[in-house]
């Protein structure tokens, strides 16, 4: 969200159960001046969901099952994250290059370890390539082990790279440079017992305007047992680097393109077995172009024993212009299926007069808009047939047991807009009951009269599936949250759901791409970590990573938390 409006302050109601005992964590990035907790006033806990702090009657119905951690660099058992920051610039030279670094934590038995971060951008020996101005180097990251050796490895891509290359044909003398713009490219860094290390190029076959590397997803599309990459390539298509690989970075089942929607975007990607046949499906979604106007639109991409089949749209799903910006998979419903969650935005909404850009009077009712009202996450069950697009429903912030209002946005004549409510959804099993719950940052939430400051919401997975029944809100100015509520923070702005302590039940991540300094010219960033427990998430122990935290220097606009791997 790299514009966004300010939104008017407004009163909102919340309703949220105490239930938990909180303490004030006074846990806040060392660099980041004025954002102790210390000197806030706290606002309510998170509701709790246990009842009389025992976990609820659908707890304890069998964890998540952990398997081999894709995301464990190290091998010592323990999930570590990492953190792309495309504008961001080491150097720390007074041009603004920002060619784009990439942040790694390790995890372990007291969650994150501050202590094992490493920082690796382009001009760090070992890493392909040079950073240059806008290469985007953390566009997107990814996780798996390619070379199967047992440690997981860091696929990172870089969308505007480019590079010179001899040419000795069409017009050009042979040895002339040609250049080759924004082709985009692939690296991996390799994991090992002692951490990351080591870097190859994947060959991605990129050329001019291709953007590989924009996003990045990683799974075993073809069931072989080998992981495979796959990235986006010229919008609507995906480029497929078919394991396993070799420690050169060759792809064993070569590379090639798979065909999705003429004239579409991509927004993220997700992977995740929705069909429960054993092989990695995707899930993409994005905007497609129909002449003057375009639709946004969910595509299910199939996993195969022949490799992933063309994108098909998920009809019903996404009505409005501005939706699907971010997609999600788990099992919600712990039935053995990987379920789908996004997000539906429509800003400037108005039921009498349609929408942004849309003169038909009739256009809100059709695609029913009054239920995005400030945003709407959509959750959709998998099944033996795949997503099952009769049984999706619908969820804001005027759902039982979701706090706040879900409020009309205003025109697009006036001031103010979407609060975003569903913006970078993640799932995962935070109190450890089987079931996938969901959270979704609210990144243009007023928290009290900070406009636009941000929010998180958690919400549980049942064998019903998604409910906003206990959901959880957590804001800067909750009771033990480092850091307190400013306008513009966009806390929320991105979340991931990780178990970075290796207790069975995943912790919580929230990024603000703004926070922490809360104006837009000072922008630079921040993560906060919030454990989890049987009863959901909670604050307290929380703490908040900024790019002081990590060695970086502060750099406007680098967005530190627009984005983790996935």
């Amino acid at each position: 969200m790299n514009s966004r409006r300010t939104a008017h302050a407004r009163g909102l109601a919340l309703t949220v159960a105490v239930g938990l005992s909180m303490t004030a964590c006074t846990s806040a990035d060392p660099g980041e001046p004025g954002r102790s907790a210390k000197s806030k006033v706290y606002g309510a806990p998170p509701a709790s969901w246990c009842v009389n702090g025992v976990p609820s009657a659908s707890s304890g119905a069998g964890r998540l099952h952990r398997g081999a951690l894709h995301d464990d660099f190290n091998g010592d058992g323990y999930s570590d994250v990492a953190f792309p920051v495309p504008r961001g610039d080491l150097s720390r030279r007074k041009a603004r290059r920002k060619p784009g670094y990439v942040a790694v934590v390790y995890g372990s038995s007291h969650g994150l370890r501050i202590s094992s971060k490493q920082i690796f951008d382009q001009d760090k020996p070992g890493v392909p390539g040079v950073g240059e101005p806008g290469d985007y180097y953390g566009s997107s990251v990814t996780t798996a082990d390619l070379d199967q050796d047992g440690y997981a490895d860091l696929i990172v891509g870089s969308r505007e790279n480019s590079h010179d290359e001899a040419y000795g044909s069409g017009g050009y003398e042979d040895g002339q440079l040609r250049r080759y713009h924004w082709q985009g490219s692939l690296s991996v860094i390799w994991g090992g017992r002692h951490g990351l290390s080591g870097s190859v190029t994947l060959p991605s076959r990129a050329t001019s305007h291709d953007g590989v590397g924009s996003l990045i997803v990683a799974g075993d599309f073809n069931g072989d047992g080998a992981p495979d990459v796959a990235t986006q390539v010229r919008g609507g298509d995906l480029r497929v680097l078919s394991g396993p690989f070799g420690h050169d970075g060759m792809p064993a089942g070569g590379v090639h393109d798979v065909k999705g929607l003429r004239k579409a975007g991509m927004r993220d990607l997700a992977t995740g077995d929705v069909n429960g046949d054993g092989i990695t499906d995707l899930v993409s979604v994005g905007e497609t172009e129909n002449g003057s106007t375009s639709r946004s639109d969910a595509l299910y991409w199939k996993g195969t024993p022949d490799g992933l089949t063309a994108g098909v749209a998920l009809s019903g799903i996404h009505g409005p212009q501005d939706a699907g910006k971010a997609v999600a998979v788990g099992d919600v419903n712990g039935d053995g299926y990987a379920d789908i969650v996004t997000n539906a935005f429509f800003e400037f909404v108005s039921v009498d007069s349609g929408g942004s850009g849309v003169e038909e009077p009739e256009y809100a009712r059709k695609y029913r808009l009054p239920h995005l009202k400030s945003g709407a996450v959509i959750y959709l069950p998998g099944g033996r047939s795949g997503p099952d697009v009769e049984k999706m429903t619908m969820l804001n912030q005027d759902s039982p047991g979701i706090p706040g209002v879900a409020h009309e946005d205003s025109g697009a004549d006036e001031e103010g807009g979407t609060e975003y409510f569903g913006a970078g959804v993640s799932a995962g099993d935070i109190d450890g009951d089987g079931y996938a719950d969901v959270s979704v940052g609210i990144p243009q939430k007023d928290v009290g009269g900070a406009d636009g400051a941000g929010s998180v919401l958690t919400m549980r997975g049942t064998a019903h599936g998604l409910t906003g029944k206990g959901a959880q809100l957590l804001t800067q100015d909750t009771g033990g949250v480092p850091g307190t509520a400013q306008g513009a923070d966009a806390f929320g702005s991105a979340t991931k759901i990780v178990d970075v302590d290796g207790d069975g039940r995943a912790d919580v991540l929230a990024g603000g791409e703004v926070a922490p300094d809360g104006t837009p010219h000072g922008a630079r960033g921040a993560v906060w970590v919030f454990p989890s427990t049987a009863c959901g998430v909670t604050p307290k122990g929380s703490i908040v990573i900024g790019p002081s935290t990590l060695g970086a220097p502060k750099q406007f606009n680098s967005a530190l938390g627009a984005d983790f791997n996935s």
